[in-house]
C-alpha cells in the first residue's frame, strides 16, 4: 500500500479511480484528480508547498515532485504524462503536455498546453514552453511545433494507455 502521510496539517486527497503504486509515496499538501496513475517509487512531496494535479495524469516510476517553501507550487493539468524518473520542482504543467523520461522541470517554469519535453532535458527556472512546441536539450530549448492534433493525439493516447495499465494492478489487488 502507498505511504499517505499528513504533514502540517495537510493530508493528501486522492481521486477516485486513481491507482497508487505499493511504494508511492504521497505527503502532504497533495490533491490528485480522478483517473490518475501514481507509478512505483514515485514521490510527491506536499510538505512545504502544494501541488494539484489534474484528472487523467499519469506519473511514471521513479519521479520527484516538490516545491520551494513558501516560494512555489506545483500546478499539473488534465491528461498530463510525465515519464520515468523525471523531477518536476515548482512548475506548472498545462493539458495535455508530456515530459520525457529523466527530464528536469524547475521553478517557476511553464509547460504549455500540448507541449513535449525531450527525455533528459532540463527546463530552467521560470521558462516559458510555448503550447504545442517540443523543447529539448540541457538546457531546454525551442526545437520546433508540432501539429496540435498529432501532439493531442500521442500524448492522449499515452494517458489512456497507463490508465489501462493500472487497470491490470487494480484488478490482481482485487484477487
Amino acid at each position: 500500500m502507498a505511504l499517505i502521510k499528513s504533514v502540517r496539517g495537510f493530508t493528501p486527497v486522492i481521486g477516485e479511480d486513481t491507482y497508487l503504486a505499493d511504494n508511492a509515496a504521497i505527503i502532504g499538501d497533495v490533491v490528485i484528480g480522478r483517473s490518475c496513475s501514481i507509478w512505483f517509487g514515485t514521490v510527491l512531496r506536499g510538505d512545504v508547498n502544494s501541488i494539484k494535479i489534474g484528472d487523467g495524469v499519469n506519473i511514471q516510476d521513479g519521479s520527484v515532485l516538490h516545491t520551494l517553501y513558501e516560494k512555489s507550487t506545483i500546478e499539473i493539468g488534465d491528461d498530463v504524462s510525465i515519464g520515468h524518473n523525471v523531477t518536476v520542482h515548482g512548475a506548472k504543467i498545462c493539458n495535455g503536455a508530456l515530459v520525457g523520461m529523466g527530464a528536469v522541470v524547475l521553478d517557476h517554469a511553464v509547460v504549455g498546453e500540448g507541449a513535449i519535453i525531450a527525455a533528459g532535458s532540463v527546463v530552467l527556472n521560470s521558462t516559458q514552453v510555448e503550447p504545442g512546441s517540443i523543447y529539448a536539450g540541457v538546457p531546454a530549448r525551442f526545437v520546433k511545433k508540432v501539429d496540435p492534433e498529432q501532439s493531442k493525439e500521442i500524448n492522449q493516447r499515452i494517458a489512456r494507455n497507463y490508465h489501462m495499465y493500472a487497470s491490470w494492478y487494480k484488478e490482481d489487488e482485487k484477487t
